[in-house]
């Protein structure tokens, strides 16, 4: 460790260190919390240390009103997300969660933008029940939440078989070396013998209180960029030469959440800042964990995450810190390209497999009127031999068919519909959103279920300008947490309040610079009516193959970001 460390806080201790602290590694009182019949809920303390477990305690807030006229508990329920690195699934495992959502779930699935399930809707006395059946089929909730490394992300790209698979393999490592020690989820869930004497544990990575906020991990292979690596705490760019993977370069300090009215919060885009063979990628990311570890904010969560760690001492500091711990130096970064960061959708043929993309609009599964998505998906797990892959973006890819089952994929697929994503417009296959409400907690407005709403109209101001077929990326937020990276987007909403937004321009198509406020605290209406003129501009003034987000910043719509550091400074270009 540094000689001149800089102390790793500075005031009190936030109130969930101490919960952490006290926690016994993870146990806490959630054991008991579970067999309490009385409530539908558990105590904040637990709520805490249930996120380590992949677990959220909600409830229904379109419900709250009504329940509170009743004199009735709020309608407790609990999300589970599952850790599932590369999201890569079997058959078998999409049909366990298949089969789950209508056991304890609400009917549906959830594929997140982190590459994951998530299911909602769960009661309590339901948790553990759950939790059994996804560890049958092989599947663990464990550290997809929580102040702990999430689930590592990995860049599908079904052409590039042989690197995917090298690659996916290097973020299944990654997930396994940094989960915790702590015996805690499998005695909670999985009825494993308790550690008597807790001094017996150790969390040699992560020590008992863990980190000071989430950490994100991703890996993207160029020329896609579909995993959004800078938008992750720690990201690795695979190097390749004559088509073989030589090594990664390490991005570190990205990370897209921020609080409304707080200039000190802000989103982030992670620097390169080396080169690594792969087999050092553990040893990398593991020195970098410890170092948020060791120098996060324990006193401020909203200044926790490793990007304010790094912005408050330099990209240098941290640079001398990890080749310190190292023990050796990263080497120089190597050249690489990113061209986008959205999915290929339809059939593609790689080494011999097909792998059809499907658009899966805002990641939810469930069967639509017209559109049976989760009958049919159901139906092809049943017969499917290869895996699924789910997307950064929320889509889903069935991947490895051969050319034998192909036919027999492909006649389900059109029994089903499942194509019907191919006739949406560039904005909405390049579309994500947060789930918000009604489950939510945090959401201010609606994201998921309001959406496509507002594509269809502006659909309509783009088949005016002649840009239906346009690839632009959009997203939109509940709220300003950033969990469909809105930062990075080409148009952006970030929920203010109920129907009310703030709209950012300006990202790169590829995610690798942010966008800018543009407009505050706007409604529908004025958010088409702002819209309108500038597609009609760049319908007509945009050069070749200038994406959106580059002309509006050519434009003066906004100035370009290339540092979060820059996110909330004024924006001469507009004014």
């Amino acid at each position: 460790m540094s000689k001149n460390k800089i102390p790793e806080q500075v005031g009190p201790l936030d109130e969930t260190e101490h919960i952490k602290k006290d926690s016994n590694y993870l146990r806490g009182t959630i054991a008991e919390g579970l067999e309490d019949r009385i409530t539908g809920a558990i105590s904040e303390s637990d709520n805490k240390l249930l996120k380590f477990h992949g677990s959220y305690q909600q409830d229904d807030r379109d419900e709250r009103d009504e329940r509170r006229r009743k004199k009735l508990e709020p309608a407790y329920q609990f999300m589970i997300r599952v850790r599932l690195p590369g999201g890569v699934s079997t058959p078998e495992q999409w049909l366990t969660m298949d089969d789950l959502a209508d056991k304890y779930g609400n009917e549906s699935l959830r594929l997140t933008t982190r590459q994951t399930f998530q299911m909602h809707g769960i009661l309590k006395w339901n948790l553990k029940k759950t939790m059994q059946e996804m560890n049958e089929a092989l599947m663990t909730t464990i550290a997809a939440c929580g102040d702990i490394n999430r689930n590592v992300m990995c860049n599908v790209n079904p052409e590039q078989s042989e690197v995917h698979a090298e690659v996916y393999e290097c973020s299944k490592k990654l997930s396994d070396h940094l989960l915790p020690e702590t015996n805690a989820y499998h005695e909670i869930w999985l009825d494993d013998k308790k550690v008597i004497d807790s001094r017996e544990e150790n969390e040699p990575i992560y020590g008992d209180t863990y980190l000071p906020r989430k950490f994100k991990i991703g890996i993207a292979v160029p020329p896609s960029n579909d995993v959004d690596i800078f938008s992750q705490d720690l990201g690795f760019i695979a190097i390749l030469e004559d088509e073989k993977l030589k090594g990664f370069n390490v991005a570190v300090g990205g990370g897209m959440g921020m609080t409304h009215g707080d200039t000190k919060t802000y989103p982030q885009v992670s620097r390169v800042i080396g080169f690594c063979t792969p087999e050092k990628i553990a040893e990398v990311a593991e020195k970098v964990v410890t170092i948020q570890r060791d120098f996060g904010n324990r006193s401020n969560r909203k200044n926790a995450r490793f990007k304010y760690t790094i912005d408050a001492r330099g990209i240098d500091w941290f640079k001398d810190e990890l080749n310190e711990r190292l023990e050796w130096d990263l080497d120089k970064p190597r050249s690489y390209h990113f061209e986008s960061n959205g999915d290929r959708y339809g059939w593609v043929k790689g080494e011999g497999k097909w792998h059809l993309t499907l658009f899966i609009q805002n990641g939810r599964i469930k069967d639509f009127e017209d559109y049976p998505l989760r009958t049919g998906l159901r139906e092809i797990a049943k017969v499917h031999k290869g895996d699924f892959r789910l997307t950064p973006n929320q889509n889903l890819i069935i991947a490895n068919v051969t050319s034998k089952n192909k036919k027999q994929i492909n006649e389900l697929v059109e029994k089903y519909k499942l194509t019907e994503g191919k006739h949406y417009s560039g904005l909405r296959r390049n579309s994500m959103a947060c789930v918000a409400f009604p489950t939510c907690g945090l959401a201010m407005a609606e994201s998921e279920r309001y959406l496509p709403a507002l594509l269809d109209k502006m659909d309509v101001i783009l088949d005016e300008a002649g840009l239906s077929e346009e690839e632009i990326v959009i997203r939109m937020s509940g709220c300003p947490n950033g969990c469909s990276r809105p930062a990075l987007a080409e148009i952006a909403f970030i929920g203010k309040a109920p129907g009310k937004y703030n709209m950012y321009l300006g990202g790169a198509f590829n995610g690798s610079r942010l966008n800018k406020l543009y407009l505050e605290n706007i409604g529908e209406e004025e958010i088409l009516n702002a819209l309108r003129p500038i597609f009609l501009q760049y319908a007509k003034e945009r050069q070749h193959g200038e994406h959106f987000g580059d002309f509006v910043v050519r434009a003066g719509y906004v100035e370009e970001v290339l540092s979060g550091l820059d996110f909330h400074t004024t924006n001469s270009a507009k004014s």
